[in-house]
């Protein structure tokens, strides 16, 4: 049996990152930054000597930017490699397109603190972290964890949160752990998983 290896990255900074705005669904691309830190990131795993077998993204450009700008440090353009929704960024709603200081104005401060930071009040129009998670997890558990289990090395590249609906059963996290967990842009997280789908070890490449 091949290694149980699932590697997880967070796209590279958006246009709307550098913008400080709500994104969500919406589909800016990469940065100057963020094509850097996605070729960083093919570099760090192509320095700890990884190849893969397949890869999974979002249906959102900066997320298959990125994915492409890693197999492409690899070597491994063309690998097969699935897109579903389910894997998008959460979805802010109203909030979407709108500078965060903008919303604070708005709404008030406490209550975008809320909308950003709650577990499962969503805002306007839009998903709480527990609605992004009940669209990612099934999908993880149907479609990728499967491909990890039968030797299949699996590279994902998504977004903040709906990589945190992958990370809080790999890590057996609870909501608020979860909350807290903050990814950075364009760093690999390696797992190597156990036959029964627990995490044997993990590597952040940050740094």
């Amino acid at each position: 049996m091949s290694e149980r290896l699932l590697v997880l990255v967070r796209h590279g900074q958006s246009e709307w990152n550098l913008k400080n705005l709500f994104t969500g669904w919406k589909d800016p691309d990469l940065t100057e930054l963020g094509v850097k830190e996605a070729k960083e990131a093919g570099r760090k795993l192509k320095a700890q000597g990884l190849v893969f077998d397949v890869a999974y993204t979002s249906v959102l450009t900066r997320a298959q930017h990125t994915l492409d700008l890693i197999l492409a440090e690899l070597g491994q353009e063309g690998l097969p490699t699935s897109k579903n929704l389910a894997l998008n960024e959460r979805d802010y709603g109203d909030l979407s397109g709108l500078n965060k200081d903008d919303a604070r104005k708005r709404w008030g401060e406490d209550q975008v603190l809320i909308w950003r930071r709650s577990y499962d009040v969503p805002p306007p129009g839009g998903e709480s972290l527990k609605d992004t998670l009940a669209r990612a997890l099934p999908y993880y558990v149907q479609e990728i964890l499967p491909d990890v289990l039968n030797g299949k090395r699996t590279l994902v590249a998504a977004h903040g949160n709906s990589l945190r609906a992958l990370i809080i059963v790999l890590e057996k996290l609870s909501p608020e752990g979860i909350l807290k967990r903050e990814l950075a842009t364009g760093v690999p997280i390696i797992y190597r998983l156990n036959a029964d789908s627990t995490v044997a070890s993990k590597l952040d490449l940050a740094g």
